[in-house]
């Protein structure tokens, strides 16, 4: 599109009547953040799964390597690299480290992002929000995290004037805790929970049955050590192995609770999600960089937004933070095709959906992370290649993805398709 034409655009959008929300974030303008390529890695069970060997630096080397090689994109040109990680110790060295090795020149910089379960998220964000003040004209925004190699030890000791607090003091409240408060607050049965999480398998098993997964997945060539002979050998790992086939609302309901300490125990380890390894990218520029260069666009990043709210029920940060990115768009839920809501736990999972009113057909159509987990920094950024290419298969156009933040946030984003 020439110049004129695309000042004729732009004006024309900024003039269109009241009402055509939609229509505006539909709508293409040169100076829109878009995506031009977005893989992720299997999800596997960590401590078990295909990539419990594998650290999360040689997991994000070979995501990188695989974005370099199939992105078409010159890797000159990317000029920070953003790194959602939540568990990594000195993860700094690791991201900056990784994409060196991963094959980028040294002028590409690297971050790292850490707001929890919302960290691939956030990645997106900062690389966005760079691009839009002309700070950097290409960026990769990265999620990855290795659950195996990286254990959640949960909140570290702190001050009096912390742990008197009335509510900086429920950040020391493990995450099962958060969810038993969120089901005994809002009455949510062990029937919704364990229905829930069955249904989450069900769409995820009918998903990796179809083959619809493997338009998401890039394959990880690493190694496995075997923990009884102590052999190593080289594997190709190309597959979510956590989806349980044939569970059921009967077959969940025989776990025990997670958490009998906590009343009322409707948590169990088959309606909570998992705790897994897996990694997800993203390559994002401006609408007329990517013109300029034959990039392929495959979606626009329309914003992302968080919520805050008390950590003691912090499953809940969906429920708050989706109208509030609905409302600075003037969109009603009518308007989005899909929404993505992070599983951590069926309980905040049936409060959510129930809360916000949402039609479930569009809700984690999938499946969500009871059924393939949820590698804490990866989360965010694997969202948005899920639904993104859950968009291209229905020929449907706008997603929300949306996520509860340990110690009592939500953060949500707006993406537009555009197969």
């Amino acid at each position: 599109m020439s110049s004129p034409q695309q000042r004729l655009s732009s004006v024309a959008n900024q003039l269109a009547a009241p009402g055509s929300a939609r229509q505006k974030i539909l709508a293409k303008n040169p100076d829109d953040v878009v995506i031009t390529y977005l893989a992720r890695t299997p999800l596997t069970k960590a401590r078990k799964g295909g990539l419990k060997d594998t650290t999360v630096d040689d997991l994000l080397v070979s995501l990188l390597t695989t974005v370099r090689e199939k992105s078409n994109l010159d890797p000159n040109l990317v000029e920070d690299v953003c790194v959602g990680n939540v568990l990594c110790p000195s993860s700094a060295y690791v991201a900056r480290s990784a994409v060196l090795a991963a094959g980028y020149p040294v002028t590409a910089a690297a971050s790292v992002a850490n707001r929890f379960c919302s960290s691939g998220l956030l990645a997106v964000q900062n690389i966005a929000n760079q691009i839009i003040a002309g700070s950097i004209d290409v960026g990769l925004a990265v999620g990855a995290e290795s659950m195996s190699n990286n254990a959640d030890g949960g909140a570290p000791e702190m001050s009096e004037r912390i742990t008197k607090h009335p509510v900086a003091s429920q950040n020391s409240q493990p995450m099962g805790q958060t969810s038993e408060n969120v089901a005994n607050q809002f009455n949510i049965s062990r029937e919704q929970h364990d229905k829930f999480a069955a249904n989450s398998f069900q769409k995820a098993e009918r998903a990796q049955k179809a083959g619809w997964l493997e338009d998401e997945i890039v394959p990880v060539k690493t190694q496995i050590k075997d923990p009884k002979t102590g052999e190593v050998k080289d594997i190709i790992v190309d597959r979510d192995d956590g989806i349980r086939y044939g569970t059921t609302p009967e077959s969940l309901g025989k776990v025990r609770a997670a958490f009998p300490q906590w009343a009322p125990s409707a948590t169990t380890g088959g309606n909570a999600s998992q705790i897994t390894d897996g990694a997800a990218a993203l390559v994002l520029m401006k609408r007329s960089r990517a013109q300029q260069l034959g990039q392929p666009i495959v979606a626009k990043f329309c914003g992302a937004t968080v919520s805050g709210l008390e950590p003691r029920i912090m499953g809940i940060g969906p429920s708050l933070v989706i109208p509030k990115i609905l409302n600075k768009f003037n969109l009603s839920k009518d308007d989005i095709d899909i929404f993505e809501i992070n599983e951590a736990f069926a309980s905040m999972g049936v409060y959510c959906v129930n809360k916000l009113g949402l039609d479930e057909s569009k809700v984690n159509p999938r499946g969500g992370a009871i059924a393939f987990g949820h590698p804490l920094g990866a989360t965010g950024a694997r969202q948005v290649v899920t639904a993104l290419s859950e968009l291209r298969r229905r020929d449907k156009r706008v997603a929300v993805t949306s996520m509860c933040v340990g110690t009592g946030m939500g953060m949500a984003g707006i993406f537009v398709s555009e197969h």
